[in-house]
């Protein structure tokens, strides 16, 4: 089912008015506006309107109960309709977008449907595509958002989404529902690996990078899609980490920490779409936050695209949250508040246009967001075309310039947190010697991440699989014991086991970590909805790590996780420890790689790792108070810093040398440039970073900022010049009433290999007077 549309294009009514809306020589402005001339407002309301696919309300129904459906972030149908009850509504017209349509067949047949309707509006067809188009099989399947944090390579990531945008639209789909610019407060979050990290800049950079790659900055054709920045707002800060848990933060926090991103999404990248979050903040649900949706990031910021809800949450306005009497004072809170589409199902419609009608809800709002909706599928060319080449498909996605970039997004993002005695990369001449390899995520897609489908096994290559690939071809025996893999069933008789087996070997190296799979809800220990009481490993990994370091033989652990690790009794036996986050499908031959020395580790961590959960909150931007007394019985350092990854090589800095001493005004910069020596043998690439500390402020500040990082290769024994360039933004913060500027006063810049004090060198450089940035509304 592919082709053209038989639409009538410049077709003609009897009295030979031009269509408008189906001409594609029109302005999209006057393409909207003839079209909405022509709807009533029932069918401007079917716009807003979003249904989960056919296909998925077959296998949800087979799957869980009615009963369990309020609970279920991940399957959905609806009570009391059929899949075949849809396919009737899009043919009708009442449908303005689906979601979790997973197959170009399945895209095709609904916008066929959508063709049957009064006005043919096409379809906008979303979908998760978090890290790739992941929900799809055969699709490219990149790190995950946490794992490309860690690379600190915005350009890299930029081009990998640019990929994801075109097997999306050569599978039909043409909304991606990323990036999640939540700024992590709390690892407990089963959602951390979902996130860029803990810091506001290096998270804003990678959505831009992400949004950019995904839309460009003005999408359209059939080559972008459009993303969507989620979740407005700071559910990343939940009450007790749990995944929508209230989040009871200060005005000042959400404008330091968890709006920046959100200002850069839309200032910077024009990002199209916005999803509000589950969480309440300060006692309001996100679903209704007037503030947010529409006086912030509308008014105050240019905010140009649409609301979608989260799954659910309009109705959740009533049931989860009770500030609503019923759903549909539920969807009059919401939509006056700012909402545009509801995530998912039916009744909305007609609670909707009974609201219109009571007076309720503007008929100006309700036109705002079908307007929005429609500017989309006209700028995606929908119109003209709204059906894919089915076995097109096959030719995109997991191509060979994606799976380079996938590639090369896993060795960057692999983080070395310790390497005894230099006991990393092993020798190249491994004949006669013996690896003994175990743990859960040794030999399966766990390192692929939440938000996919299992993939064809020929598309992922394990971390045994890249272990044997290039062990083997170093002359090393690679002996692969299965202790099981689902780390809270590992049994004391596998254990027992990997001892016996493991006692030939010459070293052991134990691949554990968590498990994110959402094809085996039952069983994941961390991901969307599964959050986490400790940052221990969960089951019994570290009994079955205790019996590795009774065979007095060099322990390698490997950690295959989006959610950090805390194990300071593990790491301080292992000779080297290797954070893999859950880099792809070509993790196992990116860590295979840094073990044998064929790449040089170059990851820093995007996060701080705390050495148990009582530590929490334990982030490097933290306030200048935080750590004034101590703890009785655990240190107040964290067990790694922010921004800390080793190398093969070993770089040494210089100070920072400044091109100015002071700004002066908006327009001015100032040049940090720092000398970083290679002092190995070893060519290497190191992430260079600046941070600021204001010395004096109206209102506290963190004791450091994030401002500037940038990747370098570095020849061995040679010396670069590195240089970072600030602005004024760089120095600015929000005031007693919200102005974003810049104090008059002394700052700090600090640049090194890591947020840790010991890694920085330091230089003043000054503001003179007020600068003013921005004023609040």
């Amino acid at each position: 089912m592919c082709g053209t549309t038989n639409n009538g294009l410049n077709q003609k009514k009897a009295s030979n008015e031009v269509i408008t809306y189906l001409d594609p020589t029109a302005s999209i402005d006057n393409r909207v506006k003839d079209l909405m001339s022509r709807m009533t407002l029932e069918e401007k309301v079917y716009q807003m309107c979003q249904y989960v696919g056919l296909e998925h309300m077959k296998e949800a129904e087979a799957k869980i109960s009615p009963e369990e459906l309020e609970k279920n972030d991940a399957l959905g149908f609806y009570p009391g309709m059929r899949s075949g009850d849809i396919g009737k509504l899009a043919e009708q017209g009442k449908v303005g977008s689906f979601l979790h349509v997973v197959t170009a067949k399945e895209a095709n047949e609904l916008q066929h449907l959508a063709q049957k309707s009064r006005l043919k509006i096409p379809l906008l067809i979303g979908i998760d595509a978090i890290h790739g188009n992941g929900l799809v099989s055969g699709s490219t399947i990149y790190p995950s958002p946490i794992s490309q944090a860690a690379t600190f390579a915005d350009d890299l990531i930029k081009e990998g989404s640019r990929q994801t945008a075109l097997e999306m639209r050569a599978n039909g789909m043409h909304w991606s529902f990323t990036p999640n610019i939540d700024v992590l407060r709390d690892p407990r979050w089963g959602r951390t690996g979902e996130t860029y990290g803990e810091d506001p800049f290096l998270v804003g950079n990678m959505g831009v990078a992400t949004i950019l790659g995904l839309q460009s900055k003005n999408f359209g054709g059939n080559e972008t899609v459009i993303a969507c920045a989620k979740h407005l707002i700071a559910g990343s800060s939940s009450i007790n980490g749990l995944n929508a848990s209230p989040t009871d933060v200060s005005k000042r926090t959400l404008f330091e920490i968890f709006l920046p991103p959100y200002r850069r999404a839309v200032k910077e990248a024009n990002v199209f779409s916005i999803m509000a979050a589950h969480n309440e903040v300060a006692g309001l649900p996100g679903h209704m936050d007037k503030f947010m949706m529409n006086d912030l990031m509308r008014d105050r910021w240019g905010f140009e695209g649409f609301y979608v809800s989260d799954w659910n949450d309009i109705s959740r306005i009533d049931i989860w949250h009770h500030v609503a009497k019923d759903f549909k004072q539920s969807i009059e809170f919401s939509i006056n508040a700012g909402m545009d589409m509801n995530m998912h199902g039916p009744i909305f419609d007609n609670h909707l246009i009974e609201l219109v009608k009571e007076g309720k809800v503007s008929e100006e709002r309700v036109n705002y967001a079908c307007a929005k909706i429609l500017e989309t599928k006209f700028r995606l060319g929908l119109f003209e075309n709204p059906f894919v080449k089915e076995k097109e498909a096959q030719k995109v996605n997991f191509s060979k310039t994606h799976q380079q970039n996938a590639l090369e997004q896993a060795r960057r993002s692999i983080v070395l947190l310790k390497n005894d005695k230099n006991i990393l990369p092993l020798s190249k001449s491994g004949t006669g010697k013996t690896i003994f390899v175990t743990g859960p995520n040794s030999d399966n897609q766990t390192t692929l991440g939440d938000w996919v489908s299992p993939q064809p096994e020929e598309n992922v290559i394990t971390m045994v699989e890249g272990l044997k690939s290039i062990g083997e071809a170093n002359g090393y025996k690679i002996n692969y014991f299965d202790s099981g893999d689902r780390s809270k069933e590992i049994t004391d008789e596998q254990i027992d086991a990997a001892y016996t087996k493991a006692q030939a070997s010459d070293m052991v190296v134990l691949v554990l970590g968590e498990n994110s799979f959402r094809h085996d809800w039952k069983r994941k220990t961390t991901g969307e909805n599964i959050d986490r009481a400790t940052l221990k490993l969960s089951g019994n990994q570290m009994k079955l790590a205790d019996k590795m370091f009774e065979l007095n033989k060099p322990v390698i652990v490997v950690y295959v996780s989006g959610s950090p690790i805390a194990e300071p009794w593990l790491e301080q036996r292992a000779a080297a420890v290797i954070n893999t986050w859950e880099s792809g499908a070509f993790a196992g031959q990116a860590n295979a790689e840094i073990m044998f020395g064929l790449t040089n580790p170059s990851g820093k961590l995007p996060l701080t790792i705390p050495r148990s959960v009582g530590q929490l909150q334990m982030v490097y931007n933290h306030k200048p108070t935080a750590y004034i007394h101590k703890y009785n019985t655990e240190k107040k350092t964290p067990l790694h810093p922010f921004g800390y990854g080793l190398s093969f090589s070993k770089f040494e800095y210089s100070a920072p040398k400044v091109s100015k001493n002071t700004l002066s005004n908006l327009e001015d910069t100032v040049d940090v440039t720092v000398n970083v020596t290679n002092k190995s043998n070893v060519d290497g690439e190191e992430v260079v970073q600046l941070y600021i500390n204001d010395q004096i402020s109206s209102y506290t500040r963190p004791v450091k900022e994030l401002k500037g990082y940038k990747r370098v290769a570095i020849k061995a024994g040679e010396t670069k010049a590195v240089t970072i360039t600030i602005n004024a933004e760089s120095l600015a913060f929000y005031d007693k009433d919200y102005n974003f500027v810049v104090e008059p006063g002394d700052f700090t810049i600090m640049t090194g290999s890591s947020s840790a004090d010991k890694d920085l060198k330091k230089i003043t450089i000054s503001a003179p007077s007020l600068l003013m940035l921005e004023k609040a509304k």
